[in-house]
Order: structure tokens, then sequence, then C-alpha cells
């Protein structure tokens, strides 16, 4: 069902989950905040799986936004949720109490939020990945997912995980615009130029059909 493919999300600064939502019961909090324990500080994407369901974190200047969804969804639909999230909590604590809050004390204020990003994410696959690629350059992870969420888990394991490489299909995607738009500006050049020429030979054919019928332009004389 188009519902189940989003199913517990959160936003926490640092290891702290400040808002989460879920419709579901089940383990999903307790494995993605164990995962939250364990992910790198620095600013990127991770995803893990574990049993047709994939974990979806992207963190950034020290808040973190993740997903859980079903593998069904894709890798699109989770990558556009969370950029979405981002940018709301941004713009309504970005500098704000979001820095000092408590645990869960954003719940009543952004969980509604989740739940609304969740579902309009699912009801709009089609337009929500659209709008990933157009505005942030979004690309479908490249690669094969690496180890299963256990090994995450397990203490003592390295950290298997599949880093985003979506910033740099970002300049490659806006190195392919720049020389698209200077190709168009070339080939317009140049049909323009085309244009110039046919008119003139046009004209000059016109010029000399009529000194040919009336030499000297005297035809009336």
């Amino acid at each position: 069902m188009g519902q189940q493919k989003l199913i517990y999300s959160f936003v926490a600064r640092g290891t702290t989950i400040l808002a989460e939502h879920t419709d579901f019961g089940g383990n999903f909090p307790s494995i993605a905040s164990e995962c939250l324990q364990k992910l790198p500080a620095n600013n990127n994407r991770f995803t893990y799986n574990c049993d047709d369901h994939t974990f979806n974190y992207l963190v950034d200047n020290g808040f973190t936004y993740c997903v859980v969804a079903a593998e069904s969804a894709g890798r699109e639909i989770p990558i556009a949720f969370l950029e979405r999230v981002k940018e709301d909590f941004n713009t309504k604590y970005g500098g704000g109490k979001a820095k000092t809050a408590g645990a869960k004390s954003l719940n009543k204020e952004f969980g509604k939020k989740l739940k609304e990003h969740m579902q309009y994410c699912v009801d709009h696959p089609e337009e929500v990945s659209k709008l990933a690629k157009v505005k942030a350059q979004v690309a479908e992870v490249k690669g094969v997912m690496m180890g299963n969420i256990e090994k995450v888990l397990d203490r003592g394991e390295k950290i298997e995980l599949l880093v985003d490489k979506t910033e740099n299909l970002r300049y490659q995607a806006q190195d392919f615009k720049k020389q698209g738009t200077k190709i168009k500006r070339k080939m317009w050049y140049q049909n323009m130029k085309i244009k110039l020429v046919v008119a003139g030979i046009a004209t000059a054919l016109i010029l000399i059909i009529i000194l040919t019928i009336c030499p000297g332009f005297r035809c009336g004389r």
C-alpha cells in the first residue's frame, strides 16, 4: 500500500531526537535510534537496509533527518522526503530553539509536519521525484547496499553503509546544463547566419530580375 512506503521519521540534534512520527507499530524507532548513535558526524546521506526496509539518514550542520521506508519506495522518494523536511525544519527553527530543545520536545509542533510530508510524498511520488531532480539534482543512489543493519548494530563491527554521491552528481548536472546552454546559443547564431545569407541571396535575385526586365529601373518610361 502507498501509505506503508514511509513508515517512521524523526529529526535529531546530534543523538537527541527532537521530533518523530509513525502510524505503525514495531521496533523501527529503536533500530533507527541505535543507528543514529553510530552515524558519522560529517554532512552526508547514509542508507542502511534490513528485512526489505531502508533506513535513510541526512546529516546536515549538526542535525540528522531520518526516514524508514519500504524498499519498494525506491531511493528518490526517501531522499526527497528528507530534503523537504530539512528545508521545512530550517525555515521554522533555523537559529532558534532547535539548538537547545530537549528530547522529543518538538513532537507537538513538528511531529504533525513529519506526518504531512510523509503523506504528501507517498501520495505524489511522480511529482516528488520530478521536483527532487529539478531542485536538488538528486539522482538514484548508485551501487549495491553494503551489508545489513545487524552488522551496523553489532558491537565492534565495522559500520557498513552506502554513501550517497548526490553532491558529485549535482555538479555534473550543472556542468551539463551549462554545456547545453552554450550549444543552444551557438546553434541560434548559426541559424541566424543561414537566414541572413538566404535573405541576401533572395534580395540579390529580386534585384537581378528587376534589372533584367527594367534596365536602369526605366520600365515606366
